[in-house]
């Protein structure tokens, strides 16, 4: 029997569900066999369950986390989740982190699960919010040093500090002239940002330049969110959300940067 939209939708909101309540074997069994976690994108991905059992461990386990959910898309097996991730990293510090998540679903023996989870934030703007703590962020930041390092190893732990790696501010400048352009409607001048890049609904079907400014056009944007070479924003219009996700080739500035892909996680029409 095929997975309804709302069969995805419940099959993706369970990861934060089970999160919150800390269910270790709960959180790890949503995940296909080969599962995929890279959270944040840019950083290395954690692959399979043992390895994802060692994210949870560094990440999950010592902290509690709720979110604040902003809308979900679903177009075909894919779910964004627009959230603001609350996280208690010790009693006197709170993380509050802009955050979109993408999870791939797939039928594993008749059930869905998460064959990838892909979590869009800005670990530089989390870091900043560290410095901003002063001294009472310090014992919450050694803890989470030793923890990575008892799970993660050395590998592991450079691998997440390749979550640094981002589109860089001319990437995010040109993705935000993007998104102005779109939502005024000036269809030129967007094409003349995308040239030739391949534009989707969702991951594969094909979507015009024209099509995507007449979806658009008339809405503001918020909520940009830079994360490995992908940029990500939210644009809202006469009550309906859209997510658009860019993959920037970075330069040094906005005038070199350049958008390679660019997809719309919403409802056209």
């Amino acid at each position: 029997m095929p997975f309804t939209h709302a069969d995805v939708l419940a099959a993706a909101q369970r990861s934060l569900a089970a999160a919150g309540e800390h269910d270790r074997d709960g959180w790890i069994g949503l995940f296909t066999g080969d599962g995929r976690v890279e959270d944040p994108v840019g950083s290395a991905p954690h692959r399979g369950h043992t390895a994802i059992g060692r994210f949870y461990d560094t990440f999950i386990a010592p902290r509690s986390i709720s979110f604040r959910s902003e809308g979900d898309l679903v177009v075909g097996s894919v779910v964004i989740r627009d959230v603001e991730l609350v996280i208690q990293m010790s009693s006197s510090l709170t993380m509050n982190v802009p955050t979109y998540i993408r999870y791939d679903l797939r039928d594993e023996r008749g059930e869905l699960k998460v064959a990838a989870l892909s979590a869009y934030w800005e670990l530089p703007a989390m870091v900043g919010q560290f410095a901003r703590a002063g001294l009472g962020a310090v014992p919450a930041g050694l803890s989470l040093g030793r923890t990575m390092f008892a799970n993660q190893g050395l590998g592991g732990s450079l691998g997440f500090l390749g979550g640094f790696r981002g589109p860089g501010s001319g990437g995010k400048a040109l993705f935000g002239r993007l998104l102005d352009d779109v939502c005024r409607g000036d269809e030129v001048g967007m094409r003349r940002l995308l040239s030739d890049t391949p534009l989707t609904v969702g991951d594969n079907d094909p979507l015009t330049s024209s099509d995507l400014v007449k979806h658009l056009a008339g809405g503001s944007w918020s909520k940009l969110v830079g994360a490995g070479h992908s940029v990500a924003a939210r644009v809202d219009r006469d009550g309906q959300r859209s997510v658009l996700i860019g993959e920037i080739a970075a330069g040094g500035g906005a005038d070199r940067a350049q958008i390679t892909r660019m997809r719309l996680f919403g409802q056209i029409g």
